[in-house]
């Protein structure tokens, strides 16, 4: 059975830090493109990050980059976020999801699987 479960989020001050994890079953994350997708109160699902399927390319939105990074460790099954410098509008809900294409794809409705999701909070 395909799962996917986030954890590390929780509340922090504006320039603080949280690494996010997506701890995968039933399938290996070596083969899979997994993305970060987080969701604000309001407001629609945005792709935040993501990791190609078999190797490191990644991607990034433009709010993030230079303050995320997205890793894999195969050996864990699992794929990280790494979280700086946050923001009050880094706020939202953030969800790990997969699929097996070749591209990281920026669509939300482009993941096959998906996890629960884990709360962010960036607040003084």
């Amino acid at each position: 059975q395909v799962r996917l479960v986030e954890s590390g989020g929780g509340s922090v001050e504006p320039g603080g830090s949280l690494r996010l994890s997506c701890a995968a079953s039933g399938f290996s994350v070596e083969y899979y493109s997994i993305g970060w997708i987080r969701q604000a109160p309001g407001k629609e699902r945005e792709f935040v990050a993501g990791i190609r399927r078999s190797g490191d390319v990644t991607s990034y939105t433009d709010s993030v980059k230079e303050r995320f990074t997205v890793s894999r460790d195969n050996a864990k099954n699992t794929v990280y976020l790494q979280m700086n410098s946050l923001k009050p509008e880094d706020t939202a809900v953030y969800y790990c999801a997969a699929n097996m294409a070749l591209v990281i794809s920026r669509r939300s409705d482009d993941y096959e699987y998906w996890g629960p999701g884990t709360q962010v909070t960036v607040s003084s």
